[in-house]
This record gives C-alpha cells, sequence and structure tokens, in this order.
C-alpha cells in the first residue's frame, strides 16, 4: 500500500521557519517526481514547489521563490522542503504529492490532478 505522510508544519511566527518532510513507502520515490501543494481557506490547491524523479530539475511557484527549497533524498525515500522567511500569506494545509514518470518540476506543480498519490496534508500557520 502507497502512503505518502507528511510532517513539520505548525504554529510559526511572521519571518521564522519550518521544514516539512514527506516520507513515502509502498514506492521507490527514485521513479516519481514529487511536489508540494498548498490550499488555503477558500482558495485553489497551488503548486508550491516540485522535483523531477532525479531531483536535477526543480520549480517554485513566483510567491515561494527565493524562500522556499525543495529537496530530496531517494535513499530515505524522503522529499523536504525548507521554508524560511514565512509570511501569513503562506497559511495552508500543505501535501506532498507524486507522480511516476520523467515529468518536469514546472509540469508538475501546473497539473496537480495528474499525480498518482497524495499525502493527508500538514497544517502551516504563520501568524504572530
Amino acid at each position: 500500500q502507497v502512503q505518502l505522510v507528511e510532517s513539520g508544519g505548525g504554529l510559526v511566527q511572521p519571518g521564522g521557519s519550518l521544514r516539512l518532510s514527506c516520507v513515502a513507502s509502498g514506492l521507490t520515490l527514485d521513479y516519481y517526481a514529487i511536489g508540494w501543494f498548498r490550499q488555503a481557506p477558500g482558495k485553489e490547491r497551488e503548486g508550491v514547489s516540485c522535483i523531477s524523479s532525479s531531483g536535477g530539475d526543480t520549480h517554485y511557484a513566483d510567491s515561494v521563490k527565493g524562500r522556499f527549497t525543495i529537496s530530496r533524498d531517494n535513499a530515505k525515500n524522503t522529499v523536504y522542503l525548507q521554508m524560511n522567511s514565512l509570511k501569513p500569506d503562506d497559511t495552508a494545509v500543505y501535501y506532498c504529492a507524486s507522480g511516476r514518470g520523467d515529468r518536469s518540476s514546472r509540469w508538475t506543480c501546473g497539473n496537480y490532478h495528474a499525480m498518482d498519490y497524495w499525502g493527508r496534508g500538514t497544517l502551516v500557520t504563520v501568524s504572530s
């Protein structure tokens, strides 16, 4: 059974940092592009940052560019999202999702409906 489990969310003050982790089981991450998506109340799900199966191609939404960093450790079947300089607008439920195959990171972020597996999400709240 395939599972993606996110962790690392929580309450943080503006300007603070969090690192999200996505641990996969039941599949070998080497063959999957991974995306971090978020959804705030009343808003559509959006691609925040995505990484190709090899890790050599990454994409960031304009709103997080320069503040977030995505990385993957295939040996640990884990993908990370380092989030710095957090803003209240970053408040959302963050999901990781996997898509099998050689997908570009940009395409992955723009096509959340094409992802194969999803985690249940972790809540990030940025507030003073």
